[in-house]
C-alpha cells in the first residue's frame, strides 16, 4: 500500500475573473471535491492545496486572486504555489511528499487538461501512483484554433481520462479513490 496525499491543484480565485468561467459547472464540482477532501481528512491522508502564480493579471501574486476559494476547507496540511503547469517542479511539493514517503497521489482541481492533466503526467514520470480523480477535477469548453470546433467540458474531460488511463494514471470516481486509502 502506497502513503498517499491529495492535491488539491489552482482551486483558486483568478479563475472567477476568466470569461470562460462557468458558474453553473461548479456546483458538481464543488460536491465532488468536497467529498473528496472530506474522505481524505477521514483516512488521514494529507489534503494539499497547490495554487498557480505568474505573470499579469488575475494568475499574478499582486492581483489579490491567487488564494483558495472560499468555500474550501480552510485546514490544508500545507499550501505550495506553482509557477509552471505541473505542480512538482518548482512549488517545493516535490521534496515535501518524499520526506514523507508519499508515493502516491489523488490528483483534483482546476483544469482537468492543464495543470491537473500535466501535473499526473509528470508525477507518473517520477515514479509516483496516480489516481485521477476525474469528476473531482473541473473544465471549460473550449474552441479548436484550426478546425473552429467547440469541445464541450465533458469531451475534455473524456479525452482526458481517455489518454491518461493506464499510462499514467488509474481514473477513478470519489468513492473508488476513497476505498483505495
Amino acid at each position: 500500500m502506497h502513503q498517499a496525499a491529495l492535491l488539491v491543484i489552482d482551486v483558486q480565485d483568478s479563475f472567477l475573473q476568466r470569461d470562460y468561467w462557468d458558474e453553473a459547472a461548479l456546483l458538481p464540482f464543488r460536491a465532488r471535491l468536497l467529498a473528496l477532501i472530506a474522505g481524505a481528512r477521514a483516512a488521514g491522508v494529507p489534503v494539499l492545496y497547490v495554487l498557480h502564480e505568474d505573470g499579469d493579471g488575475p494568475f499574478a501574486a499582486a492581483s489579490g486572486f491567487v488564494r483558495p476559494m472560499d468555500w474550501l476547507p480552510a485546514n490544508p496540511d500545507a499550501i505550495f504555489i506553482k509557477h509552471v503547469h505541473n505542480a512538482l517542479l518548482d512549488s517545493g511539493l516535490q521534496p515535501w511528499l518524499a520526506e514523507r514517503g508519499i508515493s502516491r497521489l489523488l490528483v483534483s482541481g482546476i483544469r482537468t487538461e492543464q495543470c491537473c492533466e500535466t501535473t499526473t503526467r509528470v508525477a507518473s514520470d517520477l515514479g509516483f501512483a496516480v489516481d485521477f480523480v476525474s469528476e473531482a477535477t473541473l473544465t471549460f469548453a473550449m474552441r479548436h484554433p484550426l478546425s473552429g470546433r467547440l469541445f464541450s467540458a465533458d469531451e475534455i474531460r473524456e479525452k482526458t481520462e481517455l489518454v491518461l488511463a493506464g499510462r499514467f494514471a488509474d481514473i477513478v470516481t470519489v468513492e473508488q479513490a476513497l476505498a483505495r486509502l
